[in-house]
């Protein structure tokens, strides 16, 4: 059913591109999420969804309070496509540290989901990463995975 679902999206999608019809950005929050649900399900994982369409499983507590946006956050991270392909990641215990304000949405609205030491699976939708335009190894409208551990902020 969920292959049969996502058929569909992509069959519509390329109706509407023929027809010379923008996907808007609430059809394609739609199409992401459904994505983002697929995953999961074939998966066998379970995760909260945020209104924003941020999806997340919290993996680690952590300890102490939660970051905010105005935080420098010290984190390592592991970026990955829907068919696992890695876009970035940090290696071994290198660690890189970020003005939370400055990233993506998805970042933005996530870590302070986590405590010092968390950890968490974050399932982002195109538009609060990348949307319509990608970047370098990601491809427009994709949706991500990011599996980060806030080491410090």
């Amino acid at each position: 059913m969920r292959l049969l679902t996502l058929f569909l999206s992509v069959i519509t999608l390329s109706f509407l591109s023929c027809l010379g019809k923008e996907v808007t950005p609430e059809e394609q929050l739609e199409i992401d999420i459904q994505k983002i649900k697929d995953y999961l399900a074939d998966n066998n994982l379970t995760a909260t969804q945020t209104a924003s369409g941020l999806h997340y499983i919290i993996t680690q507590e952590g300890t102490g309070s939660n970051p905010t946006l105005i935080s420098n956050v010290t984190v390592r991270y592991k970026g990955y496509l829907l068919d696992g392909t890695v876009f970035d990641e940090t290696t071994g215990s290198e660690t890189i540290t970020f003005p939370l304000s400055n990233l993506i949405t998805a970042w933005q609205e996530g870590i302070p989901l986590l405590k010092k030491g968390g950890k968490g699976t974050f399932f982002s939708p195109s538009g609060l990463a990348y949307g319509p335009n990608g970047v370098a190894g990601i491809p427009a409208n994709s949706v991500l995975i990011f599996e980060i551990e806030l080491v410090n902020f």
